[in-house]
């Protein structure tokens, strides 16, 4: 299976605060070009992801659905 688009950290970086800088730079750099939402999807089998983004504030608020063609 293919993936759309994923931002993944080499294991050995982790725990680093590299994912951290990544998305307060992406945050800022939104809010400074007019951007009022940020949204991001994750496999619900990733409770690592899941649990970093909600340390960073976000929430869980959909739920999504995919076919292979």
């Amino acid at each position: 299976m293919r993936h759309g688009c994923a931002v993944r950290l080499a294991p050995s970086t982790r725990g680093k605060g590299l994912g951290s800088a990544m998305f307060t730079w992406a945050r800022d750099y939104g809010r400074r070009n007019g951007a009022v939402l940020a949204q991001l999807t994750t496999d619900k089998q990733r409770t690592d992801a899941q649990r970093f983004y909600e340390q960073l504030g976000y929430t869980a608020s959909h739920v999504g659905y995919k076919r292979a063609l």
